[in-house]
């Protein structure tokens, strides 16, 4: 189980959600929540002098409450803020901080974070992530890829296909979350989500190329910091023999445990001649339709059936 957790980690795991913006300066390694030194303080809440925050939400109320009365009144107050070294302070309502609120930032190590979104809903936010269980982490071997807004982690053998399959979904306006190694953490008793070790954020290896930053050939809307596993699809050598030998109708389908939670899976046969990129977009188009309680199979069969009594 992770010890700690930073504000950089909190910041790409929200960025989308909340829409927030941050220049990285003060703060980036910041420890916001450490189980083993808490000293009563909470993770996260709205701008509070007396039992401060690890990182505090300032909206319209709690600046009008810092800027009211004398100016020095606001060097006071925001000495005592910084005094009880916050880790991150968040400015919503597209709100800036003073000057002087800049100083104390850059002199504490404090990450400035702001959004247009509203406070309540950043604070209501914040306190749903930290309500999440905090559970153990695991590393496996796969490309991690957001398809159709839904998480999908390709696995499969080394040199199957995995990093050129991702270069093409990219291609396609899918996006990149990690490459070869992706680190599943769970986030509830049936939810687990996974994300790309910060060193290898933005980059794939495609065998020939060499490595590729994402981010910089693709633009920022080919990448996503993190997603929920919604579907693992395994890659797979067949020959011919084998591939004659599926169940036509029903494909390759099954289910995997992960972190305790069963994770439903798909089995595409690797064979000169597939598109891969479209048989993984159809696998999602196809697991969303289970999702909603429809089955091609089932339906195929009744309608057999139909034909069959008809006769």
């Amino acid at each position: 189980m992770k010890s700690f957790y930073t504000i950089r980690g909190l910041y790409e795991e929200l960025v989308t959600e909340l829409s927030l913006k941050w220049d990285g300066k003060g703060g980036n390694a910041r420890v916001y929540f450490d189980p083993g030194m808490q000293g009563g303080k909470q993770p996260a809440g709205p701008l509070n002098l007396i039992r401060p925050s690890r990182i505090q939400v300032i909206g319209p109320p709690e600046r009008d409450h810092l800027l009211s009365e004398k100016a020095d009144n606001y060097h006071d107050r925001l000495k005592k803020l910084f005094n009880a070294s916050p880790a991150a302070l968040i400015f919503t309502d597209d709100l800036e901080p003073m000057p002087e609120c800049h100083d104390w930032a850059m002199k504490n190590d404090t990450a400035l974070i702001y959004t247009q979104q509203p406070d309540n809903q950043v604070i209501n936010c914040l306190l749903e992530r930290f309500s999440r269980p905090v559970g153990e982490k695991l590393l496996v071997h796969g490309v991690y890829m957001e398809v159709l807004g839904m998480g999908v982690l390709l696995s499969g053998n080394p040199a199957i296909g995995k990093s050129e399959l991702a270069l093409d979904l990219i291609s396609r306006g899918h996006r990149l979350i990690a490459d070869d190694a992706t680190e599943l953490y769970k986030t509830g008793n049936n939810t687990v989500n996974g994300r790309c070790p910060g060193v290898l954020q933005d980059f794939l290896e495609v065998r020939g190329l060499g490595l590729i930053n994402i981010r910089a050939m693709f633009g920022n809307g080919a990448i996503k910091p993190n997603k929920r596993l919604h579907l693992i699809i395994d890659l797979l050598r067949f020959n011919d023999k084998k591939l004659h030998g599926m169940d036509r109708l029903e494909g390759c389908h099954s289910h995997r445990t992960l972190l305790g939670v069963k994770v439903p899976q798909t089995s595409l046969p690797v064979a000169a001649g597939r598109n891969l990129g479209i048989l993984v977009e159809t696998a999602v188009r196809q697991h969303m339709l289970m999702l909603d309680g429809y089955n091609a199979t089932n339906d195929f069969i009744d309608r057999q059936q139909i034909y069959i009594d008809q006769e």
